[in-house]
């Protein structure tokens, strides 16, 4: 049991690297969906993983086990093995649930602040200009999806690359990037081998963006002319944005640019096996965890004197 509870602990720090061959190979949108989908039931395996340790652990003890009407002793490996992994489990988790809370809590602020800012400006259709000396511009979710730009980004781009940027911060609306985002914030404080893949769903949305724009502007190299020059007015400023509100300036934009500037044709072609390796990760934790659980749970009604051994 126990050793099938490592299982998903152990998968996550493999995915990294299979995660940037797939952003690599796939198509942006569906290298967006496979890692987010992936990262999910990673954490999903994990987290539930360290609470049957947890679990296992406390009721090695005679006070929790009294509780949980334990009439036996619990079959497990040695206490030598599942005593301190029930501990550094519980530590996991807690330090997991502290770091998500204040995330969250911060995130919060920062939404309720930048909504509250923009419903106060007037708007034309969904775009809400904001007088600041600081360029800044992204899509802000809720009812309604608002495209937040401030004035010292208007005067920085010309009329077309402005154009560029709207259809950008559009498509990150109509798409619900900031769920993704959502998602793979969440993940990344469940396990710690998830966090590089944070940054990878981040890449994946702004390069999902990035294509949406280009195919509305119909220029691949304005739009590309575009996020460059509105990722280099932003250098110097710091966006008081929450972090789930994707934005056209973020992520590692040299990187966006020479994918816009690629020819399509000499892109590399689509390997729908990388996606199949991160689905096999994902099972293959997921089955390990819901295995373990189950043995989990068959030895609890064992030990309860419900079931025969």
């Amino acid at each position: 049991m126990t050793a099938l509870l490592l299982i998903p602990l152990l998968v996550p720090f493999a995915v990294p690297p299979l995660a940037r061959r797939c952003l690599e190979r796939l198509a942006p949108a569906a290298a967006l969906w496979a890692l987010t989908l992936a990262i999910v039931v990673l954490a999903g395996a994990s987290v539930a993983a360290l609470g049957a340790l947890v679990l296992t652990g406390l009721f090695k003890l005679p006070v929790f086990a009294g509780l949980g009407d334990l009439v036996h002793p619990l079959h497990t490996a040695s206490d030598v093995v599942v005593l301190p992994a029930a501990a550094a489990a519980t530590g996991a988790l807690t330090v997991g649930a502290w770091t998500l809370a204040r995330s969250a809590l911060r995130q919060l602020r920062a939404f309720r602040a930048a909504r509250t800012q923009a419903d106060r400006r007037p708007t034309a259709g969904d775009l809400c200009v904001i007088d600041s000396p600081h360029p800044d511009a992204y899509a802000l979710p809720g009812r309604p999806h608002r495209i937040v730009v401030t004035t010292a980004m208007l005067r920085t781009l010309g009329p077309d690359e402005r154009e560029v940027l709207f259809a950008h911060e559009r498509a990150h609306n109509a798409g619900g990037h900031h769920r993704f985002l959502v998602a793979a914030e969440l993940a990344a404080h469940c396990h710690p081998g998830l966090r590089p893949v944070r940054a990878l769903v981040a890449l994946a949305v702004e390069r999902t963006a990035d294509e949406a724009a280009a195919i509305a502007v119909g220029d691949r190299r304005l739009t590309a002319r575009a996020i460059a020059r509105a990722a280099l007015a932003t250098r110097a400023s710091r966006s008081t944005r929450p972090d789930f509100a994707p934005a056209a300036t973020t992520g590692p934009v040299p990187q966006r640019v020479a994918a816009l500037l690629a020819a399509p044709a000499r892109r590399p072609r689509a390997a729908p096996w990388v996606a199949l390796l991160l689905a096999v990760c994902a099972t293959v934790s997921a089955s390990a965890s819901t295995a373990g659980i189950l043995a989990f749970h068959h030895e609890v009604e064992v030990a309860q004197g419900e079931e025969p051994r």
